[in-house]
């Protein structure tokens, strides 16, 4: 089994440079099904999660290639191959292969998503829009079937503001007879690359980034060539990370406007922060300050960084608290922490972080992916050697990680340890 090993205590220092955003591959990838010839996607992060796409692709028999972070997808010779099991349990965004291939072929069988376990993530919203349209949607063996005759537009107003649903409705609601209304959609900067792409294809798309989207239907979608924006989570632990431990840290290939509530947190625990026209500056931070922080939809403060903000929060002076209310099982790294000698508890949906505290280095395991980032993070600041095993969901979503954080002074590394030391170890 392969680990990360991190020796704590060296400050970073110059640039690193921030990929393609994951949590935009993974709809886009699936969104080429509704192409009728080649499609290409620059920037494409290499993740575990954009391999293990590729290969779903595959197997419904569409010809991709890979590399330099480019994806070339020709989806001219796919069909409507049944997913039930293997590939779509390693990840959650699998789901949206459902309205993909509910938009393109009217029938899709999709095993139940995998991916972190973060709690109830139900995808009843999903399911609404696509009956909202016009499919027959029922559980089967574990797998999701989706049957329709025709998709006609509807309006779907989503209860809860969710970015799986949104796009996975999009997804469909582009092939649809007439047109779609999503009202209460999430507002992501993914959901505007979606529709961009989607948009270039020949898509009819009003309204993505706002709470009302208008889709009118087409009966036919192009290749076409798209490039990624940069992934405002990797930014955002980046800039976390530059806070903690560095003494001066560009993160470049950004969009400011994307991390403005990251940003703004920080500046408010002391940081001194300088935004460029596609990068940010993070000054040394020698005194922190504890701050109060809740999760929330865009452009509220992401959940996906609420992980690795906590351990920035063991570093300030006074107590902190941080609040999840999107996803209620987010708080598994902060018995890790307390083994690295953090002082923190979790109380309900929050947890409570007094600071500052020295960590020492420690035997931790990812419990998901922004949990390993958050470990990695305390790995750079303990005293000491830790660590962190269960690294295949740190790489779902970081690309060359251990290469990045290297380049800029950091003292880590990948290890293939055996079964029978992480046993004695635990």
């Amino acid at each position: 089994m392969d680990v990360y090993k991190i020796n704590g205590g060296n400050r970073l220092r110059g640039t690193v440079k921030v990929s393609g955003a994951k949590n935009s591959a993974v709809a886009l990838i699936p969104a080429s099904i509704l192409a009728n010839s080649s499609v290409t996607i620059g920037g494409i992060p290499e993740i575990s999660d954009a391999w293990t796409l590729k290969a779903l692709l595959e197997e419904i028999g569409g010809e991709v290639t890979f590399k330099d972070g480019q994806m070339i997808i020709d989806p001219t010779q796919m069909q409507a191959i049944p997913l039930p099991n293997g590939n779509v349990k390693k990840l959650r965004a699998s789901y949206y292969l459902m309205g993909a291939m509910l938009g393109r072929f009217k029938k899709a069988v999709i095993g139940l998503p995998g991916g972190c376990f973060l709690g109830p993530r139900p995808i009843d919203q999903h399911i609404k829009g696509f009956e909202a349209l016009g499919a027959k949607v029922t559980n089967e063996h574990g797998a999701i079937y989706l049957r329709a005759e025709e998709l006609i537009g509807a309006k779907i107003y989503l209860d809860v503001a969710s970015v799986g649903a949104t796009i996975n409705i999009m997804l469909a609601a582009v092939r649809a007879k007439g047109r779609t209304v999503i009202e209460n959609a999430a507002k992501e900067p993914e959901i505007i690359d979606v529709a961009t792409l989607l948009t270039n294809m020949g898509a009819n798309i009003k309204g993505a980034g706002t709470s009302v989207i208008r889709i009118d239907g087409v009966e036919e979608l192009q290749g076409t060539n798209h490039t990624i924006i940069p992934d405002r989570i990797e930014a955002a632990t980046f800039m976390i990370m530059a806070a903690a431990i560095g003494d001066g840290v560009t993160v470049d290939n950004v969009i400011p406007f994307h991390l403005e509530a990251v940003t703004a947190k920080l500046r408010e625990m002391g940081v001194k922060v300088e935004e460029g026209e596609e990068s940010m500056f993070i000054h040394r931070s020698d005194i922190l300050q504890a701050v109060d922080v809740k999760t929330l939809v865009y452009p509220g403060f992401p959940t996906d960084v609420q992980q690795p903000l906590s351990v920035l929060m063991t570093q300030a002076v006074g107590a902190s608290k941080v609040t999840d209310t999107i996803y209620s099982a987010r708080f598994k790294h902060i018995d890790e922490l307390r083994r690295m000698n953090a002082n923190a508890r979790v109380e309900g949906n929050s947890a409570i972080i007094q600071g500052p505290s020295r960590l020492h280095g420690s035997t931790v395991t990812a419990t998901d992916l922004r949990a390993g980032a958050a470990l990695v993070l305390a790995g750079l600041l303990a005293e000491g050697e830790t660590e962190i095993q269960d690294i295949h969901h740190i790489e779902r979503g970081y690309s060359s990680l251990i290469e990045k954080l290297c380049a800029i002074g950091a003292d880590i590394r990948r290890e293939s340890i055996s079964t029978s030391a992480i046993k004695r170890a635990k």
